[in-house]
């Protein structure tokens, strides 16, 4: 299970994408570069084994990890 834990800035990230926050407007939230986070989206993604963002977001509901 420690694969799986994400870190403060990764759960933060993945539950602003679940408020419908597109990578700009959570890049301007959080006063990081866009690139920043979709490093910490592409790096929390790697450690569930999942390929994309929704397929995270599903891992992580399911974990609860992230609530909607």
């Amino acid at each position: 299970m420690d694969k799986y834990i994400l870190t403060k800035r990764e759960k933060e990230i993945f539950t602003l994408l679940v408020k419908n926050m597109n990578t700009k407007d959570i890049a301007d939230e959080l006063g990081i570069s866009e690139k920043t986070v979709r490093n910490h989206i592409s790096n929390a993604m790697q450690k569930l084994g999942v390929k994309g963002r929704a397929q995270a977001v599903v891992e992580l509901l399911k974990m609860k990890i992230i609530s909607i």
